[in-house]
């Protein structure tokens, strides 16, 4: 409690000088992230492994900018062999790393922090995940194929250098 009302009242005294200043601009790097705004649909493949038998599932994922411009935010619902869940993500850019964020927490006690590069039509998410007991190196690629549609495959890896395809699908805007 003691820590939160520090936290106001800083606030409200830097608030006093901060009015003066201009409002902080999101960095133009945030524009590339414009083309995952919309609602999107999702189908896909989960393959037998430590994360379930496998099988088809599907989702629908309603993405929008937060108030600032600085972070995009999904609400996600989602369905397959592992049963149904939801999921609040948050994607943003660092301009220390030169890199961008992806922050998701969903229904089922997960979470997920990845690091972020584009080179053209390609996106790539890099982060460290658990599988059951062990952790290991998660690769999120996507691959844009038009306006409104892209593919992507989820890969995880033990040593970083062998990977191996957990999932894989087609996200299409509706």
């Amino acid at each position: 409690m003691k820590r939160q009302l520090a936290r106001v009242a800083l606030f409200l005294a830097l608030g006093s000088t901060a009015s003066a200043q201009e409002s902080p601009k999101p960095a133009p790097e945030l524009k590339k992230l414009d083309y995952f705004v919309g609602t999107w649909n999702a189908v896909g493949e989960l393959q037998p492994g430590p994360m379930g038998t496998g099988g088809k599932f599907t989702g629908t994922n309603r993405v929008q900018w937060m108030d600032g411009g600085f972070f995009l935010v999904t609400q996600s619902e989602f369905a397959g062999s592992m049963g149904k869940g939801t999921e609040t993500s948050y994607m943003g850019w660092d301009a220390d790393t030169r890199t961008y964020t992806y922050d998701s927490f969903n229904s089922m006690g997960e979470v997920d922090r990845a690091r972020g590069t584009v080179d053209g039509d390609t996106w790539t998410w890099l982060s460290e995940t658990q599988i059951g007991p062990q952790s290991v190196k998660a690769r999120l690629t996507q691959k844009m194929r038009s306006p409104n549609a892209y593919d992507f495959r989820f890969e995880v890896s033990s040593d970083g250098k062998t990977w191996k395809t957990v999932l894989e699908g087609k996200d299409t805007r509706k």
